[in-house]
């Protein structure tokens, strides 16, 4: 029994360091500055404040679903992958967003710009719709 209040403790204690060193708490807010706390994403925030973007829609408001459950389930899963990705180096450079996360840009896409979208037909609303393929710029737009 003791040593399983060890065990506990012992786990309690770094994660509580981590996410006090990971700035943990700042991924509880739509602050855009959050995302920059890691190096590798400093590029992506930079680019977004040179967007149009950037005065009507923070990080969250394209990366993660509307709804709060859905908005921290989305964030505590991408933190914890980020988290072993960038601590391990498992990561490919630059970032490019696939299939779980694209989708949830895709619907909040269509639902930001829902009037466009209806003057498009049914085609721009389907499964094989992708916002990301032409506008890939919009977001985070690169320097050439």
């Amino acid at each position: 029994m003791t040593a399983l209040a060890v065990m506990l403790g012992v786990a309690a204690g770094v994660s509580g360091f981590t996410f006090y060193y990971g700035q943990g708490h700042s991924y509880m807010v739509d602050d855009p500055a959050a995302c920059k706390n890691c190096h590798i994403m400093r590029e992506h925030y930079d680019a977004w404040a040179r967007t149009s973007h950037h005065t009507s829609a923070t990080c969250n408001d394209c990366h993660t679903p509307k709804d709060l459950v859905g908005k921290y389930t989305v964030k505590a899963v991408n933190g914890y992958n980020h988290s072993v990705a960038f601590t391990s180096g498992a990561f490919r450079e630059p970032l490019i967003i696939k299939g779980f996360n694209k989708k949830i840009v895709q619907n909040n896409c269509i639902r930001c710009h829902q009037d466009q979208v209806s003057r498009m037909g049914s085609n721009a609303k389907n499964d094989n719709a992708d916002c990301l393929h032409c506008h890939s710029h919009v977001g985070h737009h690169r320097r050439k």
